[in-house]
């Protein structure tokens, strides 16, 4: 067992708690448990101006269907499942994700096809940009980071990935509202933007690990 009191940990009241209001309604996926670290892999993505203007022209649109839907704060592309992780493994799966991405050069996406998606037990629903370009090098580094996963009997990603970029979301299972004409409308929306080929057009220089309050970086070469 790992001592209590390390650096990160929640305090107790903190650790039980598990209040979905404080967190704008969402529901964990996993309950908390102390010693346990939610941890996923992923590509991010650093929001330029002109692409704030585009995320607030869909999510204005996916409003007049769907009210309660909310931009997200931060951008990433996912390389995993959200998995947890023992405090004491944390160290040796970095480790290990290091030497696998290690001999991985930058690489170019292009994300530009509106797409909804629910997450596994339907409790969230989002709007993302597909990627269209790209996919054979995202892959390559899901294959990777499957087997560090895999090293750890930890789930591996999905089969037959969509890759994409999470634009906005909203509590629920949304997506019938989303699709169809509203999803029409949010494609027009990025199709007439200007410099929609270029800006969507994505270099990844780096991959991140997020474990609990920890973060890892590994540069693409």
């Amino acid at each position: 067992p790992v001592p209590a009191g390390l650096p990160g940990d929640p305090d107790p009241e903190e650790a039980v708690s598990d209040d979905s209001a404080r967190h704008g309604g969402r529901v964990r996926g996993f309950p908390h448990e102390r010693g346990n670290w939610a941890t996923h892999v992923y590509l991010p993505y650093v929001a330029q101006e002109e692409f704030l203007e585009l995320l607030e022209l869909l999510v204005s649109r996916a409003r007049t269907y769907v009210p309660s839907v909310a931009a997200m704060e931060e951008f990433h592309l996912s390389l995993s499942q959200c998995v947890v992780l023992r405090y004491h493994w944390i160290d040796p799966f970095v480790r290990s994700l290091r030497e696998r991405l290690a001999a991985f050069h930058r690489f170019f996406c292009v994300a530009d096809q509106v797409k909804v998606y629910t997450n596994q037990n339907k409790t969230r629903t989002f709007i993302g940009l597909e990627v269209s370009t790209g996919h054979f090098q995202l892959l390559e580094l899901v294959s990777e980071v499957d087997r560090v996963l895999e090293e750890f009997d930890l789930p591996t990603f999905y089969k037959d990935p969509s890759f994409h970029i999470s634009l906005a979301w909203c509590v629920g299972d949304l997506s019938g509202k989303l699709e169809g004409q509203c999803l029409r409308e949010l494609q027009d929306i990025v199709d007439e933007f200007e410099d929609s080929a270029l800006l969507l057009r994505v270099q990844w220089e780096q991959i991140r690990c997020k474990s609990g309050n920890k973060y890892f970086s590994f540069p693409l070469r």
